[in-house]
Formats: C-alpha cells, structure tokens, sequence
C-alpha cells in the first residue's frame, strides 16, 4: 500500500458507513430522461464487475479508459455524452469523474481513448477541476464502490463553454436526449 493510502486509511475506515442517496445520481435528472435505451457495454468489464486495475486512478492503475462498445444509436444522433460517477463516494451527492462529449462513433470506444490531447472530445471540468478522464479511485478503507457509465445521445451538438459545471449538465441538455444506456462497475483500493 502506497503511503499516501496508509494515512487516508483510517479516514476512509471513518466514513465507510457514509454514501449519497442514489436518487441524487445524474441519472435521475428529469431532463435526461427518455424511454429509449442504448445497450452500454465494455470488454474490459461486465455490468456490476470489477474495474480492472489499469483503468483505475492514482496508486491503482494507470488511469486509461476502457474501451465501451454500444449497439445501434438512434437516428438524428449529432453528439454523444458519457459521464462517469461514482454512486458510493462519502459526500453528499455521487461524484462526477469524467464528462465528455463527441461526435457519434459506430460501435464504441478503443481503449484508452478518452484523453485531453484527443481533438475528437471536448470535456466539462468535474468537480476538482480535471478536465479529462479520471479513473476509478475510492477513498482507501471506505469499502466498495459502484462506478456507472452513462452515454447519452443527442439530437444537438453541446457547447461545454456554455455549461458551467456538472450540475448545469441536466439542464444543457434538456429536450435534446434521444436515447441513452448505463453500465456499472465496482472497485476498491
């Protein structure tokens, strides 16, 4: 265990009983809703699996995106949005890693796709102001954590210059969601 992990130990151990109510997850969020799913998939995990290492953030892993793989988007589709939260973080809603928006791509995402010097994305800085992939990195002895994926399709193109933060997410999008899909994985330190 890294030194760093050592001294967030008991922290974490402190707040394992401390999660944020679910209902507060993005997914909720009236505007996004739509009766039209995508089927969301990765071959580096199954749905409610654990996220390999790799994938995972600081002291874990190397922080690469997995590759995600979906079926068939609907027609009108002019962007996509994936975010990235974590359902189980101590605070007081789940916390929001990644936000990236980009053009419709048949299929999916190759692994390790999802980087700031890759022209093809455009993302919204989460909460501590990183503005690129963040991997999965749970607070050390603060148990397992449930990571989903959401991808949202678009019938518009979103201008991130015009939203000011994840919580200005919903709104942005609001009557413009034509279809979208969740997966879910899990990890821990």
């Amino acid at each position: 265990m890294h030194p760093v992990e050592v001294l967030l130990l008991p922290v974490g151990r402190a707040l394992r009983n401390r999660r944020p109510d679910e209902a507060a997850s993005i997914a909720n969020a009236p505007e996004l809703a739509t009766g039209n799913r995508i089927a969301l998939t990765s071959p580096s995990f199954g749905d409610g699996q654990v996220i390999p290492a790799k994938h995972c953030g600081p002291f874990i892993g190397a922080e690469i995106s997995p590759a995600l793989a979906w079926d068939s988007l609907p027609a009108g589709t002019t962007d996509l949005v994936l975010v990235i939260e974590d359902l189980d973080n101590p605070g007081a809603v789940p916390g929001i890693h990644t936000i990236a928006a980009f053009a419709p791509a048949e299929g999916g995402l190759p692994e390790g796709a999802l980087t700031p010097d890759n022209p093809g994305f455009r993302f919204l800085p989460n909460h501590r102001g990183r503005a690129k992939y963040v991997g999965p990195r749970p607070l050390p002895g603060h148990g397992a954590h449930r990571y989903r994926f959401h991808l949202y399709a678009l019938d518009t193109d979103v201008d991130f210059t015009k939203v000011a933060d994840a919580e200005h997410l919903p709104p942005a999008l609001a009557g413009h969601v034509l279809a979208s899909g969740t997966l879910t994985g899990t990890r821990t330190t």
